[in-house]
């Protein structure tokens, strides 16, 4: 069952990440300092859960995690990633994705359609990189 994880970057400078979908058995929520950490404490809760539930009796449902975040918790993930080249390569002015990642600004559903064409891009690009 696909089960889809929602990121989303406090004010604080925290992060938690929380299941969308109503599972019988799996409130699953995550927090930390970064996305990372949230995840991993999302991630513990379920193997957490799954065994609680197998020493009842009950077999778990297997969950697949699809991920998603807000633009702060992405660039804070994939922290590798250079944010003025890949405003560039999606067609969004540098400067205004800056203030997307620190919460100045937010961006609109066009701008989020932009920026996953040219992740998706840069992903099949590396996919077919060869060393």
């Amino acid at each position: 069952m696909k089960a889809n994880i929602i990121f989303e970057m406090a004010k604080d400078g925290g992060c938690s990440c929380f299941m969308q979908e109503d599972v019988p058995d799996f409130g699953l929520t995550g927090y930390g300092t970064t996305p990372q950490e949230a995840k991993v404490d999302m991630l513990q809760a379920y193997e957490e859960i799954k065994s609680m539930l197998r020493e009842e009796g009950k077999t778990p449902v297997e969950l697949e995690f699809v991920y998603h975040y807000d633009m702060k918790s992405f660039f804070e993930y994939f922290d590798f990633l250079n944010v003025s080249k890949v405003a560039q390569r999606a067609g969004i002015n540098p400067s205004l994705m800056r203030k997307y990642t620190s919460g100045v600004a937010n961006a609109g559903e066009g701008q989020y359609l932009k920026l996953q064409k040219a992740i998706h891009s840069m992903a099949q690009e590396l996919a077919a990189a060869n060393f």
